[in-house]
């Protein structure tokens, strides 16, 4: 009996071996073409150096590569690092170089290249301050070495390294000057599969093909175009009549999907989004006069009826959530009501003891709600929210602008008083959250950083101990009393997770091998001529 269950495990595999090569044949990625990807807003710069918004991100790891990628389960995978090493006491991460990588002006990428890329971003990126915040140095004993030190345990580190977040940089082009003026910011130069060609403002960005990019024969591709719109229809238009191949992140309205799902030529995909999953909400800017009042906070939460929301501005694409860690992020989301459920009589009746009564025209009060253009859901929901508050007298008018000047007005000049955005939760909510609650992580002037200038000693002693601890049931409870606090005193109301949709035609091919999809590096993108 058992000779014929090894017999039979015998002829099971050499079976799925011979499928594995058929399929592998079938597959087999071909040379040339041009990919177009199409974005719902044009990036502010190259380089995810200062920023974390989506079109710089999906632009960025293109050029700069990181050490690490990430299979759909979020486990590490070599980028241009090919091993590395966790002391046990989780106070050393050894990274061991890929060997003979160049930067596409012909210099070598070693090791220094890594320490100077984590130290400048600890200064620069809203995120790395606290997720590299216990990295106490970086050592680099040889050209294809590097050890972060660190001072405690960090649980969350080895998924800290994809390309769009941890961008590894070239120190000889940075090491001198302002590193937010460097014209490398707009024109970079890479280790990446993808070499910087032109950006065309307005219209298109070009990169070419690297032929002499370290995983041969990647890429396959000869040119990568990505273009961008601010209005869905043409987006849609594009991906219909193939002026674009592909685009990420819902990239129509969610009134169109129904639709465009009935298209032969288009496929919809939902992997590739592992690594970054999101939150919508509404920030209030505490510096504001009018949003210090906890009880105009908590009016404003009375008056949003979640449920409406999810219909109206997502169409059912989408999570509720009253919490910023998101539902994505399990073990850490709190499933705990918000105190303000919606309820408009307890919204009036707390504008009333505000001091703010109904004139005869049976507005309380007016006030500006900013947004910006990525993404079309920034503008239903700001028109969501608008209704909503109308029915209790705040008459709210909207305020829109592209990112940059969103950005600038909203971080650099703090000249807003409540505005609706989305952040990314990411991999672990010390990486992705703490940043927006942290009051350490409020700086004017770097983007989607603390931008409620949110203060309270308690959540920042939370967020650190979280930082720090190893034992998991103890992180949870840390991050639970964390979203306790923060549904009483409201800095913003979390409103939704987005479900993203990469919607593209099928002559494309292998798009989306890792968990951080299309903002990776799509070195492994092929088209099938015989398809298109």
């Amino acid at each position: 009996m058992n000779v014929l269950r090894r017999l039979s495990r015998i002829l099971f595999i050499t079976l799925m071996g011979t499928l594995s090569l058929i399929s592998a044949h079938a597959e087999t990625p071909q040379k040339g073409g041009t990919l177009t990807l199409i974005l719902p807003s044009e990036p502010s710069a190259l380089v995810a150096l200062a920023t974390v918004a989506q079109p710089v991100i999906a632009t960025s790891a293109k050029v700069n590569e990181g050490l690490l990628t990430y299979d759909y389960n979020l486990h590490p995978l070599p980028q241009l690092a090919t091993s590395w090493d966790i002391s046990p006491d989780g106070k050393r991460y050894t990274f061991h170089l890929r060997k003979g990588v160049k930067w596409h002006d012909g210099q070598p990428f070693t090791s220094a290249d890594v320490a100077f890329s984590l130290d400048l971003l600890k200064k620069t990126h809203p995120r790395a301050k606290s997720t590299f915040a216990n990295v106490a140095s970086i050592e680099t004993p040889d050209d294809l070495t590097a050890v972060l030190v660190l001072s405690h345990p960090a649980p969350y580190l080895i998924t800290a390294f994809a390309a769009g977040e941890t961008p590894i940089l070239p120190k000889h082009i940075y090491e001198n000057g302002d590193v937010l003026k460097n014209p490398n910011n707009n024109a970079p130069i890479g280790t990446g599969p993808y070499i910087f060609d032109k950006w065309e403002r307005g219209s298109y960005i070009l990169y070419k093909r690297n032929p002499h990019y370290w995983d041969a024969p990647k890429p396959y591709i000869d040119q990568l175009v990505v273009k961008f719109s601010t209005d869905p229809t043409v987006r849609s238009l594009a991906l219909q009549t193939g002026q674009a191949d592909i685009g990420y992140r819902t990239p129509i309205a969610l009134s169109e999907l129904k639709r465009l799902q009935e298209n032969p030529r288009l496929e919809f995909e939902t992997q590739g989004y592992n690594y970054s999953n999101s939150v919508a909400s509404i920030h209030f800017n505490l510096d504001d006069k009018l949003f210090k009042d906890l009880r105009v906070r908590q009016a404003i939460a009375h008056s949003i009826n979640r449920k409406a929301l999810l219909n109206v501005v997502y169409f059912g694409y989408a999570t509720p959530t009253e919490t910023p860690v998101g539902p994505n992020l399990k073990a850490f989301h709190s499933t705990k009501p918000s105190p303000y459920q919606y309820d408009l009589a307890a919204a009036n009746a707390l504008l009333d003891e505000a001091g703010y009564k109904k004139g005869d025209d049976g507005v309380r009060l007016r006030v500006t709600l900013d947004y910006n253009t990525f993404d079309d859901t920034f503008r239903r929901n700001a028109e969501f929210v608008r209704s909503a508050l109308a029915r209790v007298g705040i008459a709210v008018t909207l305020r829109s602008q592209d990112l940059s000047t969103y950005a600038t007005r909203v971080f650099t000049q703090r000249d807003f008083s409540f505005s609706i955005d989305q952040y990314a939760n990411l991999y672990d909510p010390t990486v992705g959250v703490q940043r927006l609650y942290w009051s350490k992580n409020y700086r004017p002037g770097v983007p989607f950083t603390n931008i409620s200038h949110y203060q309270n000693p308690q959540v920042d002693q939370l967020l650190e101990a979280a930082q720090t601890e190893n034992d998991s049931a103890k992180r949870v409870a840390e991050f639970q009393q964390f979203q306790d606090i923060v549904q009483q005193e409201l800095p913003d109301i979390n409103l939704a997770s987005p479900q993203f949709i990469t919607i593209r035609s099928k002559h494309v091919h292998d798009d989306s091998p890792t968990a951080d999809g299309l903002e990776g590096n799509l070195s492994s993108v092929w088209l099938d001529k015989a398809a298109k």
